[in-house]
């Protein structure tokens, strides 16, 4: 089985920054893409930013420039380094990712169980 777990959440001050790890354990051959989603209440789950196992990169058009996602691959883990934070990057933010248990089988996705970032004053 394949567990997802965030860390590094909690409340920030408008302009402050926060880094979000996430790490991957069970069994694992290899993961693909992982990224960062995020959840506000009465709001759909959104892509923030993603990574492929090649290290390329893509983000939602309001956290470009302010938040980098990045991975180590030997621990299997994904983190999101955010700064110049604003309240409207309050949400639930959700780790994912595309994993292979084997060599030859297809990859499945899996998600955390989120971490709470709140961004006021």
């Amino acid at each position: 089985q394949v567990q997802l777990v965030e860390s590094g959440g909690g409340l920030v001050q408008p302009g402050g920054s926060l880094r979000l790890s996430c790490a991957a354990s069970g069994r694992i051959f290899s993961i693909d893409a992982m990224g960062w989603y995020r959840q506000t209440p009465g709001k759909q789950r959104e892509l923030v930013a993603v990574i492929t196992s090649s290290s390329s990169t893509n983000y939602v058009d309001s956290v470009k420039g302010r938040f980098t996602i990045s991975r180590d691959n030997a621990k299997n883990m994904v983190y999101l380094q955010m700064s110049s934070l604003k309240p409207e990057d309050t949400a639930v933010y959700y780790c994912n990712a595309n994993v292979r248990r084997t060599q030859l089988g297809r990859a499945m996705g899996y998600w955390g169980q989120g971490t709470q970032v709140t961004v006021s004053s």
